[in-house]
């Protein structure tokens, strides 16, 4: 095994930094860092108003905030999913890496759980820019103007969403670096502000009590009794993108950054809790104002301003949450789950990527959500559903994760069961929100998850019919044609790129197409295998050339976040092999490089038809066929595997999977 350039290094933001921190504070807590715009507004609008509260009811919102970012965010996530990191990598595919060995089975939860992170994070972009937008109505210049008209911040939301979307095809590295210390002075304004309104009723802190939490279920004043927990969860919606953006930082400065991100945050909620302590006693102050508590602890003067920030925060988590979407398909497409999309890197590091296909429908579903509900309010209602079942996933896997790592087998079901129990809770309560809104994201996720369901058995299918042939077998006919100058040199170096390579079985298609489709003559054979790898950055090759001086059999194996050029690899192959003597030079008489002595390639791809003539359940077929319909409408070879410059050639060759079927013809006398 030999490695590909030197596979790439360990993430140095890794290492604890202050420049890791403050990466950490804009790429990692984006999604968290904005609920306390939305939580405390949907509890108070979801109870009925200011009038339906009182302080126990207060009092008893915060506690269940608290803990719920103590059990949840704190402990499963910071302390325990971020120790289950794949080199450095996270979120449930790393996860599903980690412990696919353990059953075939594990693709089924990280599925299910990939596709609903998916799906829902189409929700973040709307529900907080629009809330942040909405608090534009506190300014006095601005609400005489436009008074309640919902039209214009659905504009404005569209517009600074168009915005955001557009950005992605440039690329964000120059907006990247001044996110962390954007996000560092937002989550030290959270603090601040909610200082000022905590220090004017220090009782609230009696919140911490998780007797408040308890007594909020049973208060009679709590007219949504459990189903609260619902709006609740809002508050910790982003700690499956904490985890699954944990290879930009690494997990040393997310444990180092955390607990500040958190005292911010909970003094926030504990300013909100200390006004609406003292509103209550007013409610008819507040009488037709959509409220939101957030806006109004900021003292005199500090509006203009804090709308402007949380309106930035806002366009920060959605760009977090755009760069977590473009990681996470990208994986699931190296996973072969998810169909091939063009990749681009505008950017100047391969993490800045960008996926067209991917952000285009991104930005229509999110536009089409703020079309569709308008205001923050229903789309809260709309928001979490589905994240508590990627959370529910993910503890599933991280049970299999810590018996892997030698945990006690009670301890991990223990672990397992803890968490699992709190988080089938949160989904009862949320799935309330299903005909509220909550049917959009339920139903983009099972889009999502039937395509990587088609993806995932079409593979299986083809992989357990597919007909191989010996490679040695054939060896002597592909010795005689290498050597038959009758026949025209087709190219010097042939390049098949074959989706399964092991001992000297070959794909009969290939062998078809050297042999029977046009005799190929060549120099040299070659039959390119890529494997995924469970590591993130693996570039490392291996090389067969069978006692040959013209049949080369390369595995290629790549980390999951790895682009799969296959086109730079083989020149650094080829000359490896030259100069170990492996393979013969190849001179060339016309070339614009002097003493150049590798030769021309010519990459076969073969595109796969379903053959009429081939014996499968009607499912199977229908499996199959939907699979190569999505395959001709998504990106093609040539970009997937960087060949959009090199010489190809297509050939199509029919698919027969399993048994040819009989024909029956009767011959007329």
């Amino acid at each position: 095994m030999k490695k590909l350039g030197g596979a790439k290094k360990m993430n140095k933001k890794s290492k604890l930094s202050i420049a890791g921190l403050l990466v950490a504070m804009g790429v990692v807590y984006g999604d968290i860092g904005t609920s306390p715009l939305y939580v405390m507004k949907a509890i108070v609008e979801g109870n009925g108003g200011l009038s339906t509260l009182d302080e126990s009811f207060i009092l008893g919102t915060v506690s269940l905030i608290f803990w719920t970012l103590t059990l949840l965010t704190t402990i499963k996530y910071v302390l325990i999913a971020l120790n289950a990191d794949n080199h450095g990598e996270g979120g449930i595919f790393s996860l599903y890496t980690l412990v696919r060995k353990q059953g075939k089975f594990l693709i089924i939860p990280a599925m299910i759980g990939g596709a609903a992170l998916l799906a829902d994070g189409v929700l973040t972009p709307a529900v907080t820019v629009t809330t942040a937008i909405e608090g534009l109505r506190g300014i006095p210049a601005f609400y005489e103007a436009f008074g309640m008209n919902q039209n214009i911040i659905v504009m404005i939301t569209l517009l600074i969403l168009l915005f955001l979307f557009g950005l992605q095809r440039f690329g964000t590295d120059f907006v990247g670096k001044a996110f962390g210390p954007i996000m560092f002075f937002w989550f030290t304004f959270l603090g601040v502000v909610g200082v000022l309104n905590f220090v004017e009723d220090l009782s609230v802190i009696r919140a911490f009590n998780p007797v408040y939490a308890f007594k909020l279920l049973l208060n009679p004043n709590n007219r949504l009794g459990v189903l609260i927990l619902g709006n609740i969860f809002l508050a910790t919606t982003g700690a499956e993108a904490l985890y699954s953006d944990m290879g930009h930082v690494g997990k040393t400065n997310i444990h180092v950054s955390w607990p500040y991100v958190k005292i911010c945050l909970l003094l926030n909620y504990l300013g909100q809790a200390a006004w609406l302590t003292r509103a209550v006693h007013m409610p008819n102050s507040y009488v037709g104002e959509h409220l939101n508590p957030f806006f109004k602890i900021l003292p005199d003067g500090w509006l203009v301003v804090g709308v402007a920030f949380a309106t930035i925060a806002a366009v920060i988590a959605s760009q977090a949450l755009l760069s977590g979407s473009f990681t996470l398909v990208s994986e699931a497409m190296k996973l072969k789950l998810l169909p091939r999309l063009n990749i681009l890197y505008p950017g100047v590091s391969i993490g800045q990527m960008y996926i067209p296909t991917v952000n285009l429908i991104l930005w229509f579903s999110c536009s089409l959500v703020v079309l569709t509900f308008r205001t923050s309010s229903k789309m809260e209602a709309a928001y979490g559903l589905s994240i508590t079942v990627t959370m529910l996933m993910t503890t599933f896997l991280l049970y299999f994760y810590l018996i892997q790592t030698k945990h006690n087998k009670f301890f991990s079901l223990c672990v397992t069961l803890f968490f699992g129990i709190i988080e089938f809770i949160f989904f009862l309560s949320s799935a309330a929100k299903f005909f509220h809104g909550g049917f959009v994201a339920v139903f983009m996720a099972l889009v999502i998850l039937l395509v990587m369901v088609i993806w995932e058995r079409s593979n299986a299918i083809q992989e357990r019919e597919a007909e191989e042939v010996s490679l040695r077998d054939m060896l002597p006919q592909l010795t005689a044609l290498h050597q038959d100058d009758s026949i025209p040199l087709f190219q010097t170096n042939v390049v098949f790129l074959v989706p399964k390579l092991e001992g000297d079985m070959i794909g009969r298609q290939f062998l078809y197409s050297i042999l029977d489709k046009q005799p190929k003559r060549a120099k040299v054979y070659w039959f390119i295998n890529v494997v995924v790898t469970d590591e993130p950055f693996t570039k490392e090759f291996s090389v067969d050339t069978m006692g040959t001086d013209f049949i080369v059999k390369v595995k290629l194996f790549l980390g999951f976040r790895v682009n799969q050029e296959v086109n730079v690899y083989i020149r650094q192959i080829i000359h490896d092999l030259m100069k170990d003597g492996r393979l013969a030079k190849q001179p060339q008489r016309y070339s614009i490089t002097p003493g150049r002595e590798v030769g021309d390639f010519k990459f076969v791809l073969i595109e796969e038809v379903l053959s009429n003539n081939t014996e499968l359940t009607y499912w199977e077929r229908q499996i199959i066929g939907t699979k190569l319909f999505i395959k001709r409408h998504t990106t093609t070879p040539e970009k997937w595997f960087g060949l959009e410059y090199s010489e190809t050639r297509r050939e199509k060759v029919p698919l027969v999977i399993g048994k040819p079927k009989k024909t029956h013809l009767i011959e007329r006398s």
